[in-house]
């Protein structure tokens, strides 16, 4: 398998870690083609001027961050910018003493570009998107250069950023939003670069009082818990001004909303995934694609998941039409299965390859071997109830630097002898369910 050593130290590390790569996808991608496909298609339909809302649920192991990344990565390729929060008991969608406009801090902190894919890529955009705009206004007013010491220059530069920010003025949050970008400019053209940082914290909701704001920037207004979320639609807007697609935001770990204890704090959160839904979905806003990732608890529980709020179970319940074989991926709803002995077997021979070309040996474990190694692992008490892929994974990846880093292990002990294999993958599937029977 041909791939660079930066994305096979990410697959390898982030893998062993239980957690998901931020890069290499696409050499570990096996089972969720569709899936893709179908985020492909909705991104297709954003970046057209549509807005969407998806949730992808399953169990725990079933793939929700997988996808996530997945849905950054082929968002990265068709030019969006891309940011990612997790749920904590601090971070809310609804709250009060700052529970709320941490999750948007925790967005902006994270957002990323293709050049830019690991967070913090606030500032980039901006100065990429002030260093297109000199650019232009030095072709189409004819000037020589940049020209910061020619006042009609700058002038001139600040009026094509005006009319770019102008066009968010109908948007609540639109006015101060495009006052911060201003002075960041003011900041970008003086070298003033504790003004950026200022503008940078206003933008990222860091500001905890409009007195300090107004001291320090002459704002009028903060993001905070009741505004954040028009500054998320604010932004979706600025960043399809400036010429990219559209923003995609995923949000992870939603079964921290379900685990909120008290009934009205939890509807409150959930009345906002409704006012994101209904926002989206009726063509309020343009240009942002949504994802939640959760449980089937935080969708179903009719106690205190979302379908114990009237409007959202109304409008989340899945196709009655739908089964495991045919599956409707266009509705708000994509329900994760893990993957299949064959999908996960396809994976672990990857990833074996994957090993060997990032530690420059030739590959020594035959696929009969890994058949036998699955076998092995399912047969495990409990197995069938707890054993999920990111488990296997890990273990097999021990065992792979296992051998490597010790020539002389046993390796039946791990695989068992060479000739002992199961024919088909299937028939591990077989051996698994006649053990747990």
């Amino acid at each position: 398998m041909k791939i660079n050593k930066r994305d096979s130290t990410a697959i390898l590390n982030s893998l062993l870690g239980g957690v998901v790569p931020s890069r290499g996808l696409q050499y570990i991608m096996v089972g969720r083609a569709e899936e893709a496909k179908q985020i492909l298609s909705d991104l297709s339909s954003v970046k057209n001027g549509s807005s969407i809302i998806k949730l992808f649920i399953g169990p725990f192991g079933s793939g929700k961050s997988f996808i996530q990344a997945l849905t950054q990565q082929i968002a990265f390729a068709e030019k969006f910018v891309v940011t990612k929060a997790d749920f904590t008991p601090e971070r809310r969608l609804y709250g009060s003493e700052g529970k709320a406009v941490a999750i948007y801090t925790e967005l902006m902190k994270n957002i990323s570009t293709s050049t830019v894919p690991d967070g913090g890529a606030l500032p980039t955009i901006l100065d990429k998107w002030i260093s297109e705009v000199l650019s232009l206004v030095v072709k189409e007013k004819n000037y020589l250069t940049v020209e910061f010491d020619n006042q009609e220059f700058i002038k001139d530069v600040e009026g094509e950023i005006t009319s770019i920010v102008n066009k968010m003025d109908g948007l609540t949050g639109g006015y101060d939003f495009a006052r911060i970008l201003t002075l960041y400019f003011q900041g970008f053209i003086e070298d003033d670069n504790d003004l950026q940082r200022r503008a940078i914290r206003w933008l990222c909701g860091e500001y905890g009082t409009k007195t300090e704001a107004k001291a320090e920037l002459g704002v009028r207004d903060i993001i905070n818990d009741h505004n954040y979320y028009d500054y998320i639609k604010v932004l979706s807007q600025f960043v399809k001004q400036i010429g990219y697609s559209g923003l995609v935001v995923n949000f992870d770990e939603a079964i921290n909303l379900y685990k909120i204890t008290h009934p009205q704090t939890r509807d409150k959160n959930y009345e906002t995934i409704l006012k994101i839904y209904n926002d989206t979905l009726q063509g309020n806003i343009e240009g942002l694609y949504i994802t939640f990732g959760g449980t089937p608890e935080f969708l179903e529980d009719e106690r205190r998941g979302l379908f114990s709020y009237g409007a959202l179970k109304r409008r989340l319940q899945s196709n009655p039409h739908e089964t495991i074989e045919f599956r409707d991926l266009t509705q708000p709803v994509i329900k994760l299965t893990p993957l299949q002995l064959d999908d996960t077997f396809v994976l672990l021979r990857n990833l074996r390859d994957i090993h060997a070309g990032h530690f420059g040996y030739d590959v020594d474990i035959s696929d009969e071997e890994i058949k036998n190694f699955l076998r092995s692992e399912y047969s495990r008490p409990g197995a069938q109830l707890h054993l999920t892929v990111g488990d296997i994974i890990r273990n097999f990846l021990g065992a792979l630097n296992i051998l490597h880093q010790n020539p002389s292990y046993n390796r039946s002990e791990i695989f068992g002898e060479r000739d002992l294999h199961t024919n088909t993958v299937s028939d591990i599937h077989s051996r698994f369910s006649r053990t747990e029977g």
